[in-house]
């Protein structure tokens, strides 16, 4: 076997060449929504706008540590592909962020994800005769346990976190808006303004149809319903003290019996009418539930069970289509802890870094940015599969973890020749050629 040496050499190489492809879809939004300064600063300062586009290359990059900045003092690829003009050194990135007006950057960082999605087509799904553009709504806390940071505290998840509320819009999983929440916080405390905030940015993307707005039954609540404008939704009901004998009762005499189901198991689906979200006393009008109830008579193994078991699960929805199909919807639905998964380990976003809640708000809106940039670039790729080295499945996303390995972590040769800068991807770079074609299209900006 022969023997390696290692050599530093003279060349200037990058490990990560792929972000000149995915900076493209940052460039222009920050320009046209993220301002130089969001106050006057010293003569020579770094901007405000470089403090933000450094903090989000950095996430894109599935870096979340302050002191990783310094990973990129000579990253001219990272500098130029996110329009950064200046990199922070740490100390001046932890500062400049405490210091940043909360309001004005969350509505500039949202404003400028909101223009990442403009244009982009999103994955429908069927419900009867509609196609609808799903909008998932979900809680998922961060374990940040073992830290004394602000805002953590004891979530539902039985540790030590904050408690973010999150929307993902698209069967594909783009990030339409997030609310970072201290652990302690009831998932319904501040929802209905939330589901507010995430209508009038989806009639800002103006899309083509209607949306079909998705929540778990933690936000079983009359309030959510006067913020969801002309939108179809569903949304899981608790049960309460409703019991499950009287739901078999009802599903025994209006619903329908399925008959694709095992010997001794009983599915029952249909509608009820005549029930109000916020109860009986309520001035709100009745709203449409879906059920689905289960009767299990035998186990699997055809043994007789001694109490039968009663399963009962009800949907409020506007939606015109079957039971059997708001039930399909809705276990869609789970796949946002699938979106959920991919921002806390494909991004490391799970610990956030600041001992301060609000900067740590601001660093997970730059992490939805990343997320949303990632999730373009992957989502060009799947276009471009006749230029791919392999062949690519058919699926409806790639997952973040692949779009880093198979096209950000891609290592170049740094050529600066006058006032230009070319970049040398290695002749065995098997995704060069969909690197190259992202970056040349239309859908990228300059």
């Amino acid at each position: 076997m022969k023997r390696l040496n290692l050599e530093r050499g003279k060349e200037e190489l990058i490990s990560t060449g792929g972000n000149h492809a995915c900076g493209h879809f940052l460039r222009e939004a920050a320009r046209r929504h993220l301002p130089a300064n969001f106050q006057q600063r010293r003569e020579g300062a770094i901007s405000d706008r470089d403090i933000l586009l450094t903090m989000t290359g950095m996430l894109s990059n599935s870096r979340t540590d302050f002191v990783d900045v310094d990973l990129y003092r000579e990253d001219i690829v990272f500098t130029h592909s996110f329009g950064i003009n200046e990199l922070p050194a740490e100390p001046t990135l932890r500062q400049r962020l405490d210091e940043l007006p909360a309001q004005r950057s969350h509505d500039c960082l949202r404003a400028t994800n909101l223009s990442i999605l403009q244009g982009r087509s999103f994955q429908t799904v069927r419900a009867g005769e509609l196609d609808l553009v799903p909008v998932d709504i979900d809680v998922s806390p961060l374990d940040n346990s073992g830290s004394n940071k602000q805002g953590v505290s004891f979530t539902y998840k039985k540790h030590d976190g904050y408690a973010p509320i999150f929307a993902y819009i698209g069967a594909e999983g783009y990030m339409l808006d997030h609310e970072l929440r201290p652990g302690k916080q009831h998932c319904q405390e501040g929802t209905p303004q939330f589901i507010g905030s995430c209508v009038r940015q989806l009639e800002a993307l103006k899309l083509r149809g209607r949306c079909l707005i998705r929540l778990d039954s933690g936000n079983d609540a009359e309030d959510n319903f006067a913020h969801l404008g002309d939108q179809f939704w569903i949304i899981k009901r608790n049960l309460r003290k409703e019991k499950r004998e009287q739901w078999l009762a009802t599903a025994r005499r209006v619903g329908d019996l399925k008959t694709d189901t095992r010997e001794g198991k009983n599915v029952y689906t249909g509608f009820v009418d005549h029930l109000k979200p916020g109860g009986a006393k309520s001035q709100m009008q009745a709203v449409s539930v879906a059920f689905e109830v289960t009767e299990r008579l035998t186990d699997p193994e055809g043994n007789l069970l001694l109490i039968p078991e009663i399963e009962v699960n009800t949907y409020w929805t506007n939606l015109p289509c079957t039971a059997t199909e708001v039930t399909r919807l809705y276990h869609d639905h789970g796949t946002s802890e699938q979106f959920h998964s991919e921002l806390k380990s494909d991004l490391n976003i799970e610990q956030l870094p600041s001992g301060k809640l609000c900067v740590n708000k601001i660093v997970l809106l730059c992490g939805m940015l990343a997320f949303n940039l990632l999730r373009t670039l992957g989502q060009e790729v799947l276009v471009r599969t006749h230029l791919a080295p392999v062949k690519i499945k058919k699926v409806r996303r790639w997952r973040l973890k692949t779009v880093l390995q198979n096209i950000v972590y891609c290592a170049v040769r740094v050529i600066r020749h006058a006032r230009t800068i070319k970049l040398h991807f290695g002749k065995t770079c098997p995704w060069f050629n969909v690197i190259d074609d992202i970056a040349r299209s239309k859908s990228c900006p300059t």
